[in-house]
């Protein structure tokens, strides 16, 4: 995928020193042993309050790799150049100001940091010299979708958002629904034919309004994230929809990809378009 962003780079180190915050959660459990495979990349810290104490190793099953958990974010971020944020959306936003505020470089694969909130945290970090990348989806797949979402959104006149997950997830919509959501709204105005706010009955039955797009986030047993664009033009619809597997592993590549591009950049940069290849 062709890059397009606009930051400036600066040169990055040839070995970096990575964090790893939620490295006992569902992707952090698979990025642990994917960094410590990478030849240019060295875990030198372990965040998750869970398993605060124990080797990183150890508490994911294997074998002591010299890394201790410990259970907040400062404690871990001394000898790092980079902190790989995969937490909660309530934790996401204090994370990354207290890791510009040490000079570390950030990716964020972690839903809640508002788009709206981008400005000031580029500015933080460029003051700073430092880099963000913020993904709501490091999937390579996804991030084709969303390219294929933009492509039709330009040709159709109507499009909303849907967003699927499991049950259990506390956030919506989710980081990937925002970021579509983010930039489609960027791509041209809607007209709607009866706007939300004179919807009779239950205007929330129409979604959240983000950037000008209508969102809806469905949580039910099942799934594990889905985000979908139904667009529409006269007599035709159109849809296009990433399903997410069980496993974390499509994440990987792009998240390695990130943290090997976010110490040349400076200031704030979000999806993995931007950085890719």
């Amino acid at each position: 995928m062709q890059r397009q962003s606009t930051v400036p780079e600066a040169p990055g180190p040839s070995l970096i020193n990575v964090v790893v915050a939620g490295a006992t959660g569902w992707v952090g459990s698979a990025l642990v042993p994917a960094i410590l495979a990478a030849p240019d990349l060295t875990l030198v810290g372990a965040v998750a309050r869970r398993h605060a104490g124990q080797d990183v190793g150890t508490a994911l099953g294997g074998s002591p790799v010299g890394v201790t958990v410990v259970p907040t974010v400062p404690e871990a971020l001394a000898m790092a150049d980079v902190l790989v944020e995969f937490t909660s959306a309530t934790s996401v936003q204090g994370h990354v100001l207290a890791a510009l505020d040490r000079g570390v470089h950030v990716v964020v694969g972690s839903s809640g940091l508002d788009p709206a909130d981008d400005p000031r945290l580029d500015a933080h970090a460029r003051e700073r010299g430092l880099g963000v990348v913020v993904a709501g989806n490091f999937s390579l797949v996804a991030t084709l979708a969303k390219r294929l979402a933009l492509i039709a959104a330009a040709e159709m006149p109507g499009w909303e958002v849907v967003d699927y997950a499991a049950a259990a997830k506390p956030d919506a919509p989710s980081g990937t629904a925002c970021e579509w959501a983010a930039a489609l709204g960027a791509v041209h105005s809607q007209a709607a034919a009866v706007p939300v706010s004179a919807v009779v009955g239950h205007p929330q039955a129409r979604g959240a309004t983000i950037a000008g797009v209508q969102v809806h986030s469905v949580r039910v047993p099942g799934y594990v994230l889905s985000t979908a664009l139904l667009a529409g033009a006269g007599d035709e619809r159109l849809t296009i929809r990433y399903d997410a597997g069980q496993s974390p592993a499509p994440y990987l590549t792009g998240t390695l990809h990130a943290i090997r591009r976010v110490t040349s950049l400076r200031g704030l940069v979000r999806g993995l378009e931007q950085v890719w290849p």
